[in-house]
């Protein structure tokens, strides 16, 4: 049985003693492996797991979904926590330090760590372009088509490359996919290249359907049209279950709801889902 934990989310579950914030964390543990997909912005998704029981100590990976500071930050705290964990996966262009921009200022996003900290603490980094196997029948795939034209990125994220700054395109987006008896579960840390972009990757190379996806779908800033568009997109490609968190967007919860064809939920800090292997 796998066993997919929400260290941290926007929400609170029904369990009251754990803090919510903004940001993102799951806990992904099977029979064959136990990883971190995304850490959070800092240590508090690891006092939860510690409520919760949890070990995060001793995984056998982390992956990064990009190096927003939602997702990323906190795997500084992991570390400097007594994480044994040596092995670190990424996409490209992790490192280049990403930026909001309301046109005067910028605001820093970036996941606060950079490779020296890597280096210091004998991380073994793994960037992935493209799609690897990181356990049996588990899998990280990134380098996501943009075919949706509904799915455009907000022009305020921007990073900063040795040309200077340059619209974010989110080339440093992965998500990861277990592969579970002729189906696919889907886990996406905030989907900024566009949560139809992406499955539509994960369709291609594996010619399997989607049964499920958890995580941000970044539709909290999408109009009505668009998320109802998106979940009938996802429904009719066989999805059978979405699990909303983190940048999903109140709006789009209420939408599933009223959607038929999907079984819908929101993973609060706390809440898990189990798959049977």
């Amino acid at each position: 049985m796998i066993r997919i934990t929400a260290l941290m989310d926007n929400n609170p579950s029904e369990h009251k003693a754990l803090v919510a914030e903004h940001g993102l964390s799951f806990l992904v543990e099977s029979s064959a492996f136990r990883m971190l997909f995304d850490c959070g912005s800092g240590a508090h998704p690891w006092a939860n797991a510690h409520r919760l029981g949890l070990d995060v100590r001793h995984v056998d990976a982390v992956a990064l979904s990009h190096s927003h500071y939602d997702h990323a930050a906190g795997y500084r705290d992991l570390i400097e926590g007594g994480c044994a964990c040596k092995t670190l996966y990424t996409g490209p262009h992790f490192f280049e330090p990403k930026f909001a921009f309301n046109g005067v200022r910028w605001t820093d996003l970036s996941a606060g760590f950079t490779p020296a900290f890597l280096q210091e603490n004998d991380i073994c980094h793994t960037v992935v372009d493209g799609c690897k196997e990181i356990f049996p029948h588990t899998y990280l795939v990134g380098d996501f088509p943009r075919i949706h034209p509904m799915e455009t990125i907000p022009r305020r994220f921007v990073r900063q490359t040795a040309d200077g700054f340059v619209a974010d395109d989110f080339s440093d987006e992965i998500c990861l996919t277990l592969d579970v008896k002729d189906k696919l579960y889907v886990l996406c840390g905030c989907s900024h290249p566009g949560i139809l972009n992406m499955i539509s990757r994960v369709h291609a190379l594996f010619r399997k359907p989607v049964a499920a996806v958890y995580g941000g779908t970044h539709l909290m800033e999408a109009d009505d049209a668009r998320i109802l568009a998106t979940i009938q997109e996802l429904c009719a490609d066989g999805l059978e279950t979405l699990g909303l968190s983190h940048c999903s967007g109140e709006r789009t919860d209420q939408l599933l709801k009223g959607t038929e064809g999907a079984r819908g939920c929101h993973l609060g800090a706390g809440d898990c889902v189990f798959i049977e292997e």
